[in-house]
């Protein structure tokens, strides 16, 4: 009887560890996607003239924009496909979200080589991300 207890108890702590790490996960990568979220906003303010134009906001923005696509892919581990707004087909087509992930990175990347100087760049750079996020996000996000 104490041992069917305690391996019941065992058994109901290991699903709850279980359910703890995959919530753990997703906080993380909506975390970096909030990230990414505010960064584009930032760009996007001063592209339609709400901001005035910061070289520096503009480079601390796209930074984070790099940083968060390439560590995004890595957010998404077996056992964390529900509790978000992640869809299915990320799981069913991981090679394709990496690669929408790896785009967004590398277009980050060009414009941190190729910093705006001036709100007409920003616009432009805004173009090319959002276009980016846009794609995956039809694709690998569910709708609300």
């Amino acid at each position: 009887m104490k041992l069917k207890t305690i391996t019941a108890a065992m058994l109901f702590g290991c699903l709850c560890a279980g359910a703890v790490y995959a919530a753990g996960e997703v906080e993380k990568r909506e975390g970096l996607m909030k990230q990414i979220g505010g960064s584009m906003g930032a760009l996007a303010a001063i592209s339609k003239g709400e901001k005035p134009f910061d070289a520096a906001a503009v480079k601390a923005a796209v930074t984070t924009i790099s940083t968060n696509a390439k560590a995004f892919p890595d957010q998404f581990p077996a056992g964390t496909e529900t509790g978000s707004a992640a869809a299915p087909a990320i799981w069913e087509n991981f090679a394709d979200f990496k690669a929408k992930a790896a785009k967004l990175g590398t277009d980050a990347d060009m414009v941190l080589a190729n910093l705006p100087t001036d709100q007409t760049g920003v616009a432009t750079a805004m173009k090319a991300l959002g276009a980016d996020c846009g794609t995956c996000h039809q694709t690998y996000r569910l709708k609300k």
